[in-house]
């Protein structure tokens, strides 16, 4: 076997409490270390020591990458801050940001938390891909803003227009448009700043609010989750435990995560910030015809640390098969690569961890994390190489973690300084957040690797709501089959749904990729999407590797006896932020299809597993 690639790693292990009900209780050995009171210590900190290092880079429009220092994003962090205070920006009136990663966004954020103003950055699919701007009003009504920013204002003028009161002031930082009064984002850091901006940053407890993040709502109306300093700071601390190496030397981040979503604009951008990093901003997306421009990034940044969801790896696999100086600028520098949101098919992560030995001789540190929104966000993760994807390890320092069993599962409670204090002005969903001893209820199932081997960590086992039952009272466990779904599956598919509520048997729909179904059957561009997939060629590799899943199955509760490839594309609301499925929305969305999926006679779209696939079952 290759030798690991040395990164240096934390504390191995937990202490485990096993309770008369079934109820675990996990925590690190490890205490949790000392941490900042309040998030923009760490700009401070790294203005003082690496004052020219480049902190935020992007690309303009040209191509060419523009950058900021650590010393010149504290300079202008003051300015702005100092442009707030002068607004009257306040916890009641905060900062409400509508466009995505930029410098500008980074800045201004940074700018409101350093004075104790919260700041909140929405989804741009809220005003980008609404026709009705429901999300996005209740956002803002939810959070009154002082202040609302959008870097283009033609391309937001639409969501502004419709949500935003004549009186709230609207910053943007090019493209304006006529019909109300706009503010440069030039004029904000022009202001100069006085002993204020000083005396509101040292007013900034662990307990005032950073950001109100909302939630994407797939189902309901998004929540806006309680950001304190201490939540932030103290999960930045917990994941230097787990990952000491990242203090080892500044890293070089190259990130598209979106910055309104926990993961990009907690875990990472903190990370980054924390750690004296210098990151770039990846104008790329894991989507084809997006992904090109996260290649040619790599190209030109060659990251220390890199993050994604396993459909980002997956993407960018074929350019790395066919590029060797790709793979050089991509594994070359690696410390580690982290996936998260879903899990990473077992080929995928085999074929990255083969590249990886044959670029660099060394088998590279690849693991997976755990977390949400309510709890800043990473509270499980593998710091050890576990050489086989889905472990997603042990709590990290400072998490508390209950298994609660419920039903045939073990539910997933968590206590600890990285957890929310709750909802916005909305108590009545604090209060179904947390149970009465007021651990989080995450809503995700996990399970031992190995019951008598705690140190072997944690399997993820399906979200808590969206398992069911079939009509025989059955209950089926989603999240698992789901995952050996789309293995079998991929890389043809984007993702699949499993179907079955209150039904005889299970089901998939499945989202083909329809490039990759094109190259299958032959055709071209001109033909349908819906063509495309029913080619028989098409079709004949979908019931093949039907029959591999079905073989899997030993039960009704885990046996997918029925498919259905679907013909056209998600469309853009039925996909997080992250890319990932929003999967109760995309049943709903997609009940004709179900419907489709188990009548009878079953369609010509409907494929059912081969007799002999049956029969090894």
């Amino acid at each position: 076997m290759a030798k690991f690639r040395e990164v240096r790693l934390g504390v191995r292990g937990n202490d485990i409490e096993r309770m008369d009900d079934g109820t675990i209780l996990l925590r690190s050995p490890e205490p949790l270390g000392p941490y900042k009171t309040r998030y923009t210590e760490a700009l401070e900190q790294w203005a003082a020591a690496a004052p020219d290092r480049i902190y935020l880079a992007q690309r303009t429009a040209e191509g060419d990458w523009r950058s900021v220092t650590y010393a010149q994003a504290l300079d202008q962090v003051r300015r702005l801050a100092q442009a707030l205070i002068d607004r009257g920006l306040s916890e009641e009136r905060p900062l409400m940001i509508l466009s995505g990663n930029s410098i500008e966004h980074a800045l201004l954020g940074l700018a409101a938390m350093h004075i104790g103003v919260p700041y909140s950055p929405i989804s741009v699919g809220f005003s980008l891909l609404s026709q009705d701007h429901a999300k996005l009003r209740h956002a803002y009504e939810l959070l009154t803003p002082g202040l609302v920013f959008a870097d283009n204002g033609v391309l937001f003028q639409r969501a502004i227009q419709a949500v935003v009161d004549d009186e709230v002031e609207v910053a943007i930082a090019g493209a304006p448009f006529d019909g109300r009064a706009l503010t440069e984002f030039s004029d904000l850091a022009a202001a100069m700043p006085t002993g204020a901006v000083d005396a509101r940053a040292s007013a900034v407890t662990g307990d005032s609010i950073a950001k109100l993040l909302f939630t994407s709502g797939s189902t309901a109306m998004p929540k806006g989750v309680i950001n304190s300093h201490r939540m932030l700071c103290a999960n930045q601390q917990m994941t230097a435990q787990a990952f000491p190496f990242l203090t080892d030397e500044a890293p070089v981040m190259l990130d598209w995560l979106p910055w309104n979503h926990t993961f990009g604009g907690n875990f990472v951008f903190g990370m980054g910030l924390f750690n004296g990093a210098s990151c770039y901003i990846d104008d790329g997306k894991p989507l084809p015809g997006e992904v090109e421009k996260t290649v040619r990034n790599l190209m030109d940044v060659r990251p220390t640390l890199y993050h994604s969801v396993p459909r980002g790896y997956e993407l960018l696999l074929p350019f790395l098969r066919e590029d060797a100086e790709l793979r050089d600028a991509f594994f070359g520098r690696m410390k580690y690569m982290l996936y998260a949101a879903a899990s990473l098919p077992q080929q995928v992560w085999a074929e990255l961890r083969q590249m990886g030995i044959d670029t660099t001789g060394e088998r590279i540190f690849t693991t997976e994390a755990i977390g949400s929104t309510e709890t800043s966000p990473l509270a499980v993760t593998c710091n050890w190489d576990a050489d086989e994807p889905g472990i997603l390890g042990l709590p990290i320092p400072g998490q508390e973690l209950k298994l609660v069993p419920s039903g045939s599962k073990l539910e997933v409670r968590l206590k600890g300084p990285n957890i929310t204090p709750g909802y916005w002005r909305q108590p009545e969903l604090t209060a179904k957040g947390f149970d009465e001893d007021g651990w989080y209820c995450i809503g995700d199932a996990m399970r031992l690797a190995d019951p008598d081997d705690v140190d072997r960590g944690l399997k993820f086992d399906g979200r808590i709501a969206e398992d069911f039952k079939l009509l025989t009272g059955v209950w089926v466990n989603v999240g698992p089959l789901r995952a050996i779904a789309n293995g079998h599956l991929s890389p043809l598919v984007r993702d699949c749904a499993v179907t079955g509520s209150n039904r005889d048997d299970i089901g998939l729909l499945i989202f083909p990729e329809f490039a990759l179904c094109r190259e299958i059957a032959g055709l071209d561009d001109s033909a349908s999407d819906a063509d495309v997939v029913a080619h028989p060629a098409v079709r004949a590799e979908f019931q093949k590797r039907l029959d591999l899943i079905a073989a899997t199955g030993n039960s009704s509760s885990n046996r997918i006896i029925r498919a259905m490839v679907m013909g056209e594309p998600l469309a853009d609301v039925e996909v997080t932020d992250k890319n990932t499925l929003s999967y109760n929305l995309v049943l709903e969305r997609r009940a004709a299809d179900v419907e489709e999926l188990y009548a009878e006679p079953p369609s010509a779209r409907v494929l059912r597993p081969s007799a002999a696939a049956q029969a090894a079952e």
